[in-house]
């Protein structure tokens, strides 16, 4: 085990568990309101991926974004003034919780329809190939989206084309309140993809070693020319699927069997068993995240409406025609 890269993976996740568990205490406050699904649970699968691309690969996600977004490099205080509606936001207030974008990072959404991001994916993917550039589009989905038909879809042509896309599947059991054997027959998500003639593996999703390991061999297998890759991440999300959801599909036992696997709880006491985290590096490093969402918080409370002459704007290219 690397201690320095595992520390550092380590940070990322708790970076996303304070964060979103931040803005759960701001939605309850009614200082974030309309729909808002968050990420805890689940950080392993944007931490190790995330870790594994480049500066010029692009990312897509789905509306459970916040995460990836602030892993990609979008700043903290900049997401959350988003989901304020303020127009220092990152989409200037107009998208919020579910349309994170962030061009300067590479990070295209934050997509509110299930599937919506695969085959934005793809023709990411296409303009790469054909432009001769080599680089990676890693999109993020829900097991939810693979009855969509945008899902056979993308995959298929992705894999005729031959495009540089990483497909990552996750699979936290339930697309909303409906639980995967509910609603696909093969239930092997990772299979059902090899079908369409493209390298595809299930990962332990709680595991962000595992997670990176997959991703790594994944990624440069693509990087080389190889195609299309697809993952299977099997994670969990251990809060209900929105803040509006009532959970009344989830029974308690299976939800705190799931917890017992936190995926920080588990890279936290591989290290420690290693000896590679004392409780003073701990202590800190807890510190420097709580220190950062504060400074998030901060900024967004000090955030500003948008002024409705300025509503108008970004309809219409503002670039000169000439």
């Amino acid at each position: 085990m690397n201690g320095e890269h595992s520390r550092w993976l380590l940070t990322e996740m708790l970076r996303v568990r304070r964060f979103e568990e931040k803005c759960v205490e701001l939605y309850s406050a009614a200082k974030i309101r309309g729909f808002m699904h968050v990420y805890i649970g689940e950080e392993a699968v944007a931490a190790g991926v995330l870790s594994t691309l480049g500066p010029d690969d692009a990312v897509l996600a789905t509306y459970r974004e916040h995460g990836h977004a602030l892993l990609r490099g979008v700043p903290a205080g900049a997401i959350l003034a988003e989901m304020y509606g303020f127009e220092q936001g990152c989409c200037r207030g107009r998208g919020g919780s579910m349309h994170l974008f962030d061009a300067a990072t590479r990070f295209y959404g934050g997509n509110a329809i299930v599937a919506g991001g695969l085959p934005l994916a793809v023709g990411l993917a296409l303009a790469d190939k054909m432009s001769g550039r080599n680089r990676v589009t890693a999109c993020f989905f829900g097991e939810g989206a693979v009855a969509e038909g945008e899902f056979h879809e993308s995959v298929n042509l992705a894999a005729l084309w031959q495009l540089p896309v990483l497909f990552c599947c996750e699979n936290n059991l339930y697309a909303m309140g409906t639980a995967v054997g509910r609603s696909e027959s093969q239930t092997d998500i990772a299979l059902k993809a090899s079908a369409y003639e493209i390298p595809a593996w299930s990962v332990d999703g709680m595991d962000v070693l595992a997670v990176e390991e997959a991703a790594r061999r994944a990624v440069d297998a693509i990087r080389g020319g190889g195609g299309p890759h697809f993952l299977e991440l099997r994670t969990y999300r251990f809060r209900a699927h929105s803040m509006y959801d009532p959970e009344r599909y989830r029974d308690k036992a299976e939800v705190a069997h799931w917890v017992e696997r936190d995926p920080i709880d588990l890279l936290r006491a591989a290290l420690e068993a290693a000896g590679e985290l004392s409780a003073e590096s701990w202590t800190s490093i807890q510190g420097d995240v709580d220190a950062e969402v504060q400074a998030a918080v901060d900024f967004a409370e000090a955030g500003t409406i948008e002024p409705v002459e300025e509503l108008g704007r970004f309809v219409y290219s503002e670039a000169d025609p000439t």
